[in-house]
Parts: structure tokens; C-alpha cells; sequence
């Protein structure tokens, strides 16, 4: 259950990667990266559908997975967005339900600026 787990929370780690950083890597790097983690494509899939072998279908992905980390330890775009949500969601269990009219409006404006 902890494999199951740790491989969810690294699929999303790396959606929420390609989402910052997608428009960084060339269309190729893209299209693997979409097949594997967005399509959950297998290695032999996306081998057949690139006509390429198994092993550079793991090559590329680990490179493209490996250069979408350089960029978030660079720009940090994934992190600053988990720390406003922790923070959002923190300042709105200290409001609890009783929000002015504007507190409310300024939590729903950040919460849909992500």
C-alpha cells in the first residue's frame, strides 16, 4: 500500500510540474511526459506510439523528469504554490464561518488564482 502511495504522490508531483514547466521542454520531452503521466501510457506503449525502443522511452523520461526538477529547484514555482494553498487554507480555519463579506471574497479570489 506504501508503493501505491509514494507512486500517486509522484505522479502528482510531476502533473503538477509539467503544469508549470511544460511549456520549457521541447515537444518531444512533452509528448513523453504526457503519454506516461498524464495518458498512463506503459513504457511499451509509448514505444510502439513513438516507434522508438523501451529504452529510450526510460531515457527520455528520466531526462524530461530530471530537467522539470532542475527547473522547480530553480524557480520554485510548485513549492510557492503548495505554501499558499497550506497558507489559504490555514488563514481559513482561523476565520472559521465567520467571514466578512470581504475576507471571504479575498480567500475565494486566491484560492482560484492557482
Amino acid at each position: 500500500m506504501k508503493n501505491v502511495l509514494e507512486e500517486l504522490e509522484r505522479t502528482m508531483r510531476m502533473n503538477y510540474l509539467y503544469d508549470f514547466y511544460h511549456t520549457l521542454l521541447t515537444s518531444r520531452q512533452r509528448k513523453y511526459i504526457e503519454l506516461y503521466y498524464l495518458e498512463d501510457f506503459t513504457f511499451s506503449e509509448i514505444a510502439e506510439e513513438l516507434d522508438v525502443t523501451r529504452q529510450a522511452v526510460y531515457d527520455n523520461l528520466k531526462r524530461s523528469k530530471d530537467l522539470l526538477e532542475h527547473y522547480e529547484e530553480n524557480l520554485g514555482m510548485y513549492r510557492n504554490f503548495i505554501s499558499r494553498q497550506s497558507l489559504i487554507k490555514e488563514l481559513g480555519e482561523i476565520l472559521g464561518e465567520d467571514r466578512s463579506h470581504d475576507v471571504k471574497r479575498i480567500l475565494e479570489t486566491l484560492e482560484a488564482l492557482d
